[in-house]
């Protein structure tokens, strides 16, 4: 069955003089975030970018992938760690995605891990959906 989730964006103003705007995470209720010009380009400040938000959908959606992959290959005892760092050059866009992913599987070595890794970097929707840009990993089994 499909789900479909939604977030919200008002904006007032222009976007490189003083524009600022609120997002909100409609579907979880969870909150609403302020974004700007200088936290997507300069210093977040306490608000947040496309790009933060791209980063958490990504390390969120590439650690689930990567604990299906590991629980339905019998591995249960599973802790993952994982950054996703979503570089942002203006003028340019979005250049490049590393996720990092630091994991504790009993019973794995680190080849199968990186093995499990890589395809779950391949294989997460969120991977798919960012197929257009440069995406590394760093995986490391503890």
């Amino acid at each position: 069955m499909a789900t479909t989730r939604t977030a919200t964006t008002h904006w007032e103003g222009p976007l490189l003089d003083g524009g600022k705007g609120t997002v909100s995470l409609d579907s979880s209720g969870l909150g609403s975030y302020e974004v700007n010009w200088p936290a997507r380009a300069e210093q977040p400040n306490g608000m947040t970018s496309p790009e933060e938000l791209i980063a958490a959908a990504h390390s969120a959606c590439y650690s689930m992938a990567l604990s299906n992959a590991l629980a339905k290959a019998g591995h249960t005892d599973i802790t993952l760690e994982t950054t996703a760092d979503v570089t942002f050059q203006p003028g340019q866009g979005i250049t490049g995605i590393t996720i990092r992913v630091r994991g504790r599987v009993p019973g794995l070595s680190a080849e199968q891990f990186a093995s499990f890794a890589e395809d779950a970097k391949v294989n997460c929707p969120v991977s798919k959906a960012l197929a257009a840009t440069p995406i590394s990993l760093d995986a490391t089994l503890a």
